[in-house]
C-alpha cells in the first residue's frame, strides 16, 4: 500500500463553453460575504489578521477570507464527489477522536461530525470562525498548533487542508512530529494541499499572460519570508520522515472556470473560479507587501495586480487549472516499529562488517 499513487487525467475541454448561456455572466459574479465581523484582529493593508500567534500569519482572518474557505471546501467536495466519502480518503473505521488542524470556517469538521455522531471532532485555528451553530459532537477551538498541544485524547485521524505558507521548515517538522505523537497506533494523518501556480495543458493560455506570473511571484516571496509555498510537493517525504507508513496520494487538477466538458470538472471549475476571485487579494497582500521584489509592494499595487489577474480569469477560453494533492498515511503499530528498528540495526551491523 505504501506509495499508492492516483494521478489525475488530462481534463477534456468543453467546445461549447464559449457559446453556452447556462453560465453567461453568472459564473463570474462574486459570491456574497458570509457575515459581519464578530471578532477584532490586527488591521493591516485593508485586511484583518489573527493576533493569537506572535508570529505573523500570511492569510487574513476576515469575512472575505471566510468566503474563500467556503468555496475551497466546496471545490474539494466536488472533486471527490464520486466517492461515498468525499471528505477524506484514510480508511478510518469507527473513530472516537478526530482533529482538524487549521479548520478555517469549520466546514470540514462540521461535516465530519455529522458523518460520525458518536465521535468527537475538534477543529482548531488561530481565529474563531463566525459560526453560530455546530453539532454537539463538534468542538471549534482557538489555539496555536505550532506550540505544544494540550489535547490528551489519542486521535484516530488528524486532518489538514490548504495550510500552504503556514509554517517554516522547522515548524512543519515539529507539527508532523506532534501529529505522529498524538495519533493512536494505527491512526491516520491526511493532508490536502494545492499549488499556487496557474497551469495549462494546451496553448490556450499565452506564455506572457499575467496569470503565469502569479505562482512564481508568490513562491519567491514565500522563500524570502521563510514560509515555503511548495507544501503540495513536500508532504509525502515529510510523512515518511515523521515515521508514517502506508503512504498514499491522489493527484488532482482543479479547473479554474467552467471550461471542462465533464460535469464534475465544470462544477468544480465554476466554484474554484469564485475561490480564486475572493481569495487572491488575501493570499497575496501580506507576502507582496512584506517580501515583494525588488522592494515591498504597496497595498494599491497589490490591488491593481489582483484586478488584472481577475480580469484574465474571466476569460473562459483559457483552459487553466491548479494542481492539488491529497496524501494520507498511517502511524505504525508498536510491533511494526520494533521490526523496523531490528531491520535497521541489522543493516548497520552488515555495513560495519563489510
Amino acid at each position: 500500500m505504501d506509495n499508492t499513487h492516483e494521478p489525475e487525467d488530462k481534463i477534456a475541454v468543453d467546445p461549447a463553453i464559449h457559446l453556452t448561456k447556462v453560465y453567461s455572466d453568472d459564473w463570474q459574479s462574486e459570491t456574497t460575504s458570509i457575515g459581519s465581523s464578530l471578532y477584532r484582529g490586527l488591521e493591516e493593508n485593508g485586511r484583518r489578521y489573527q493576533t493569537l500567534s506572535q508570529k505573523e500569519y500570511l492569510i487574513p482572518s476576515d469575512e472575505k477570507q471566510f468566503e474563500t474557505y467556503e468555496a475551497g471546501h466546496l471545490v474539494a467536495l466536488v472533486m471527490d464527489s464520486d466517492y461515498d466519502n468525499p471528505l477524506f480518503r484514510a480508511p478510518v473505521k469507527n473513530p472516537k477522536h478526530i482533529l482538524d488542524l487549521g479548520t478555517g470556517l469549520g466546514n470540514w469538521a462540521i461535516d465530519v461530525a455529522d458523518m460520525f455522531p458518536e465521535a468527537t471532532i475538534r477543529g482548531v485555528d488561530l481565529f474563531p470562525p463566525p459560526v453560530t451553530w455546530v453539532p454537539p459532537n463538534c468542538i471549534l477551538e482557538v489555539d496555536n498548533i505550532a506550540e505544544e498541544w494540550t489535547w490528551n485524547e489519542p486521535q484516530d485521524l488528524i486532518h489538514m487542508r490548504i495550510m500552504i505558507g503556514a509554517f517554516d521548515y522547522n515548524e512543519w517538522d515539529r507539527l508532523y512530529k506532534q501529529c505522529y505523537d498524538n495519533l493512536r497506533p494505527g491512526g491516520w494523518i491526511e493532508q490536502l494541499e494545492a499549488s499556487p501556480y496557474v497551469e495549462c495543458d494546451d496553448d490556450s493560455l499565452p506564455e506572457d499572460n499575467i496569470l503565469r506570473s502569479w505562482g512564481p511571484a508568490l513562491s519567491a516571496c514565500g522563500e524570502r519570508a521563510n514560509r515555503p509555498l511548495g507544501t503540495i510537493d513536500m508532504m509525502q517525504d515529510a510523512f515518511r520522515k515523521a515515521g508514517f507508513v502506508d503512504i498514499c496520494e491522489k493527484e488532482y487538477k482543479w479547473p479554474l472556470g467552467p471550461w471542462a466538458r465533464d460535469q464534475k470538472y465544470k462544477e468544480a471549475g465554476t466554484v474554484n473560479y469564485h475561490h480564486w476571485m475572493s481569495g487572491m487579494e488575501g493570499w497575496a497582500m501580506w507576502l507582496l507587501c512584506k517580501f515583494g521584489a525588488p522592494e515591498p509592494w504597496t497595498q494599491d499595487e497589490v490591488i491593481v495586480y489582483v484586478a488584472k489577474l481577475r480580469n484574465e480569469l474571466k476569460n473562459p477560453r483559457y483552459h487553466i487549472y491548479e494542481r492539488a494533492r491529497r496524501v494520507w498515511a498511517r502511524k505504525p503499530f508498536p510491533e511494526e516499529i520494533a521490526a523496523r528498528d531490528r531491520a535497521d540495526s541489522e543493516r548497520v551491523i552488515l555495513k560495519i562488517e563489510e
